[in-house]
């Protein structure tokens, strides 16, 4: 029988952040910011410029949900780096609907998450309040790279 070696060190990464204000595209891509953290483990996640930056590699799981807004577009892409991995995608309705989109995706050291808004022919939207949280951004490690 050995010494005792180190305790096992288990990773803990999340994120969850909301947007209060609606919001409208100006642009053909824009990134959309949040306003509201509800956890951010290590502040890895930046409210302005709407971006994690991944410190500790692995798999992560993602979700964005968003409320359309009346007779909007609503077309939004969770991207990878400068990659768009996921479409968060409504058409323009009568009736305003929550959307929502998730994915798995493995994160290297330095990988960026984020979500924009794509401005086609029309303007796309989502829509928010400021009492209310209608949009959200998530994402939490599921296993670390090391483990893999």
């Amino acid at each position: 029988m050995g010494f005792p070696g180190a305790p096992c060190q288990h990773a803990h990464v999340a994120f969850s952040v909301g947007r209060r204000e609606g919001l409208h595209s100006v642009e053909d891509f824009q990134a959309v910011p949040f306003d509201m953290e509800l956890v951010n483990l290590d502040g890895t996640f930046h409210l302005a410029t709407g971006r994690f930056r991944c410190k500790v590699p692995g798999i992560y799981f993602l979700s964005l949900h968003v409320h359309t807004w009346n007779f909007k577009e609503a077309y939004l892409h969770i991207m990878l780096d400068q990659r768009p991995m996921a479409v968060l995608y409504a058409q323009p309705s009568e009736r305003s609907l929550m959307q929502a989109q998730s994915l798995m995706l493995p994160l290297a050291a330095s990988s960026t998450v984020w979500v924009r808004m794509f401005h086609r022919d029309q303007d796309s939207a989502i829509h928010g309040e400021p009492g209310d949280l209608y949009i959200t951004f998530s994402g939490h490690l599921v296993k670390p790279a090391s483990e893999l």
